[in-house]
């Protein structure tokens, strides 16, 4: 284990997700993509992603509809439900670590909240 926190940005927006993706990689996290419903369910399984960015409007369908299982089977994830709509949220666990995030994103509201969770996002030095 290389110690860095995982995020998996699950979005068929490609031009964000791979700003998001290069945003996190430059604040040293490994990042996974995937751009459905389906294969963002298989992807939370294989690469346990300590935060999760996820989509409403997925081709295959609302990525909302997954949150309160993924809260479910993987209660230490970070989500953050993303859309640039105000849809209801979904019903999910008083406990849930989710938030809602408005597109379009500011990377300078991400900085925020790394900074309020006290999330490391430096580069270590060596």
């Amino acid at each position: 284990m290389n110690g860095r926190k995982v995020v998996l940005i699950i979005d068929d927006e490609i031009d964000l997700s791979l700003l998001l993706k290069s945003y996190f990689l430059r604040k040293n996290f490994e990042v996974f993509l995937s751009h459905s419903v389906a294969d963002g369910m298989q992807k939370i399984d294989e690469v346990k992603p300590d935060i999760l960015f996820l989509d409403n409007n997925l081709p295959d369908g609302e990525g909302w509809r997954i949150a309160p299982e993924v809260c479910r089977l993987h209660p230490d994830i970070r989500i953050n439900l993303i859309s640039a709509y105000h849809p209801s949220l979904p019903d999910l666990p008083a406990d849930a670590r989710v938030r809602l995030i408005e597109k379009p994103i500011r990377l300078s509201d991400l900085d925020k909240e790394f900074e309020d969770n006290n999330i490391q996002t430096e580069v270590p030095e060596q």
